[in-house]
């Protein structure tokens, strides 16, 4: 079923963690998952299947069938508009994480230099 998952994230152009935050996933969970550290839970496989209604439960899980219901590919300016907000969303995050580890080495330091400067 991993390969399954990883052949649709493909198919949707996302990056693993875009896919998580689309349907709803810890995306720390979800990336054990497609690494095989932890089974695909039964919440990652509904979080899949509500959020594309159009990929087959049967495909996704037992690898029967194609992967789409419909033959036609997802390409309407709304989907091309989900996927960039959820691009957006993603850089965010990672310049929020990269700004509190930097404000917490900059703290550490203050420490530092206050602990300096009461000995010197």
């Amino acid at each position: 079923m991993i390969g399954r998952i990883k052949e649709l994230i493909a198919h949707t152009g996302l990056s693993d963690r875009a896919f998580a935050i689309k349907c709803g996933l810890r995306q720390n969970t979800f990336s054990r998952q497609l690494n095989g550290q932890n089974e695909v839970s039964i919440q990652t496989i509904l979080g899949i299947l509500l959020t594309y209604a159009d990929v087959s439960a049967e495909w996704l899980m037992r690898g029967k069938g194609e992967m789409l219901l419909t033959s036609e590919q997802p390409t309407d300016k709304e989907s091309d508009r989900m996927g960039k907000l959820i691009d957006t969303i993603t850089f965010q995050q990672d310049t929020i994480k990269n700004l509190q580890a930097r404000i917490k080495e900059l703290e550490a330091e203050i420490v530092i230099m206050k602990s300096e400067r009461k000995v010197g």
